[in-house]
């Protein structure tokens, strides 16, 4: 008896303590911090990010959300608010992912479940690729071809996606893969053109 009456008067307590630090203005002070914290970790993303590109030039309804190392790769993470697809660019340094010629070639699946193999091991895996359709893409100022693809993904909300897959060489000699995806029938090939042209060589 006497336990349960010492639980309910700490949790009397507790809820005195948030009322009091609602009342001076404690709420305002939690989504302060938390929009201190958002800004800091997007500005320092953007930072990181200009090892891999310049996106200075980017439209507003873009934001970059992350710069990480993915599989001992550099990548940069990129969301279209608006429509929540992503753009992924990872920098592969001299050895290519996927070469242009590989995007070009028949067998591009086969090319995609052998590079989504080798990072089964991260936060998302892609499984059951489709190729069904081909293009070109400006990406770094420079006109190249695109596979556009479906596939079945895990750890996400949704478990189908639609994306693209391109690459370039960018003039320091190095490979970049670009990837762009969004859950299946909402996935914009103009959001992804608007994206890659605004990205850019850094200096």
């Amino acid at each position: 008896m006497f336990r349960l009456i010492k639980i309910i008067f700490n949790a009397f307590l507790l809820v005195l303590a948030v009322i009091g630090f609602n009342a001076i203005g404690g709420q305002k002070y939690v989504e302060a911090v938390k929009v201190c914290i958002v800004k800091f970790v997007q500005e320092h993303a953007v930072e990181s990010a200009k090892k891999i590109g310049d996106f200075s030039k980017l439209n507003e309804e873009f934001q970059i959300d992350n710069a990480v190392n993915l599989a001992g790769y550099k990548a940069v993470l990129a969301e279209h608010k608006a429509s929540g697809q992503k753009m992924i660019i990872v920098d592969s340094g001299k050895k290519p992912l996927l070469t242009q010629d590989d995007i070009k070639s028949s067998e591009v699946d086969k090319k995609l479940k052998e590079l989504a193999g080798n990072f089964k091991y991260q936060a998302i895996t892609l499984q059951d690729i489709k190729i069904t359709n081909r293009g070109m893409m400006n990406v770094y100022g420079r006109q190249v071809p695109y596979a556009k693809f479906e596939a079945h993904v895990t750890k996400l909300p949704f478990s189908d996606v639609s994306g693209v897959v391109s690459s370039v060489k960018t003039s320091d000699g190095s490979e970049k893969l670009a990837l762009a995806i969004n859950e299946k029938g909402k996935y914009s090939q103009l959001i992804t053109n608007e994206f890659y042209k605004g990205v850019q060589e850094r200096e």
